[in-house]
């Protein structure tokens, strides 16, 4: 058990997952310290140390200002991995929303406040998110306004409002969860699939499943772009190599979401073929696809053609090839899991 006891007062908790952020967790917190909180609403920053080895807690500590209006707590996860940090963060958390805020995001001064007042208007939202604007620590590369959403930057939706889509998301940075829903998730046996960022692996996926299993719990995402914050963006991550590699990551985080995304099929009343759910179909298809797609498939292979789209594709292809492989004998277990979850979710409601 947590060792606080849990505040049913209005508040906010906001959770930092960070490994060694030493470096970018000054400016986030001098954001954090900024917010325009009303006096009925409780702040909190919670800081999850996810195995730092360059004092990032000590960091934290010393840069927070002692005058500021929300107190700050740090907590250790040992585990590497922005899931385990997360559900690190959930389980320390103090109060009933938690908004998830990357040690590289500077939010508005009013964000914890709209926050509080969007959840509030929208008792059956489980998790909300804003308009996240980036900002270029060198050059902008000329490609980046059409993969800009690969940065989670940019408009999460074309208007405010809950989204409902069969494959929509919200994006971990600046994602507001409700706690009871997180935490009758775990009454109806999720656990995470996606191991999410380990270090400086780039596989991604955590918020994508997090997402898909509230809305198979009930629960609505909504996007309300009042929720306004910056994403800072360094150098060495606006590359073409580092993109490719981006989109790769999530091609093996893919095959953890393909149980979720044939629930919601089911749900709305799409019938597919229960061999088309198989390991060996979609190996299949993600061979086929990319020997059909030949000269995409050699230009990634060789690591050219900066800017196309088509070769970010392909090396999505990969990853999922990649993912597969790697879950060859849980695929199939993943899917019984996920409909296990989402009975026990659906008899809870009734």
């Amino acid at each position: 058990m947590p060792p606080y006891e849990y505040s049913p007062l209005p508040g906010i908790s906001c959770v930092i997952c960070s490994h060694n952020g030493s470096n970018r967790l000054p400016s986030t917190l001098a954001h954090l310290a900024a917010q325009d909180v009303p006096s009925w609403l409780r702040m909190e920053v919670l800081i999850v140390d996810n195995a730092s080895t360059d004092g990032t807690t000590e960091v934290a500590l010393d840069k927070w200002p002692h005058h500021s209006d929300g107190t700050l707590r740090v907590v250790p996860e040992p585990r590497l991995g922005l899931t385990f940090a997360r559900t690190c963060g959930l389980l320390h958390a103090r109060y009933g929303l938690v908004s998830f805020i990357d040690d590289d995001n500077w939010i508005a001064p009013n964000w914890c406040k709209t926050a509080w007042e969007v959840m509030g208007s929208h008792p059956h939202v489980g998790a909300c998110g804003g308009l996240v604007e980036p900002v270029f620590e060198s050059t902008q590369p000329w490609w980046f306004n059409e993969f800009a959403l690969y940065f989670a930057t940019g408009q999460q939706a074309s208007a405010p409002g809950p989204i409902n889509s069969l494959a929509s998301i919200l994006w971990g940075a600046g994602l507001t969860v409700r706690r009871s829903a997180w935490g009758q998730l775990h009454q109806y046996g999720f656990v995470p699939m996606v191991a999410d960022r380990q270090g400086t692996t780039l596989t991604s996926g955590g918020d994508d499943e997090l997402c898909h299993a509230l809305r198979l719990a009930g629960w609505q995402l909504y996007y309300d772009p009042r929720l306004q914050m910056r994403h800072f963006l360094p150098g060495s991550r606006l590359n073409w190599g580092y993109l490719r590699r981006l989109r790769r990551g999530s091609g093996v985080a893919s095959v953890s979401l393909d149980p979720y995304l044939s629930a919601f099929r089911e749900r709305i009343g799409i019938v597919v073929p229960r061999y088309k759910e198989t390991w060996q179909w979609q190996v299949a298809v993600v061979v086929r696809s990319l020997i059909n797609n030949w000269r995409e498939t050699s230009r990634a292979i060789r690591r050219f053609a900066e800017g196309d789209g088509q070769v970010l594709f392909q090396e999505f292809r990969f990853g999922r090839l990649l993912g597969l492989l790697r879950k060859r004998h849980l695929y199939p277990k993943s899917f019984d899991l996920v409909r296990r979850a989402l009975w026990l979710g659906t008899q809870a409601r009734a």
